[in-house]
């Protein structure tokens, strides 16, 4: 067996995590936002289909690391398999995400006890950003209060989902954020 078919089996053999997480636009950005830490993420998707079952897969370059990620269905709580890849099985895939790529800037900004991930879109999807915030557990997660700089939440709103953003573009009732 090959080393690439190895490293195969072992992401599509890995336990199955939950990952547990809310999405809210933003109604203002924060101050200082370059201050945070802060990378550029390129993510592509081979298959987008969550409806019949299936698990969407997706290929992310965030920084100088490459991952494959399957997604399952879910709201605040979905099925996640993710593994590190190297750049040349990156490379390899890459092109079978053609049509169905994002591209965003990622910011951390730490909030009581969680860690708020900004995401802001570039592209065709330039001016668009949310928050998302995981959780260890579904009782923190149901706990959490919004700092005020949020807007509604989004985490079962399919129109702002990578894959109908990708697809549709952005809703026309869609707000930009402020600049402080």
């Amino acid at each position: 067996m090959t080393q690439k078919m190895e490293n195969l089996e072992v992401i599509l053999n890995k336990e199955m995590s939950k990952e547990i997480e809310r999405k809210f636009l933003i109604k203002v950005l924060p101050k200082n936002l370059k201050e945070y830490p802060h990378e550029k993420i390129a993510q592509g998707y081979l298959s987008m289909s969550k409806e019949d079952g299936n698990m969407e897969i997706r290929l992310r370059k965030k920084g100088k690391k490459y991952y494959l990620t399957a997604k399952g269905k879910g709201g605040k709580i979905k099925t996640e398999l993710e593994a590190e890849i190297t750049e040349s099985q990156f490379n390899t895939f890459w092109i079978g995400t053609e049509g169905k790529r994002i591209e965003k800037t990622r910011y951390k900004i730490p909030f009581e006890k969680v860690m708020i991930e900004l995401d802001i879109y570039e592209g065709a999807l330039e001016g668009f950003c949310y928050a998302d915030i995981e959780f260890l557990d579904e009782k923190s997660c149901d706990e959490f209060i919004a700092p005020e700089w949020f807007a509604e939440e989004a985490t079962d709103d399919r129109r702002y989902s990578n894959k109908t953003l990708i697809l549709k573009g952005l809703p026309e009732e869609y707000i930009k954020p402020e600049s402080r």
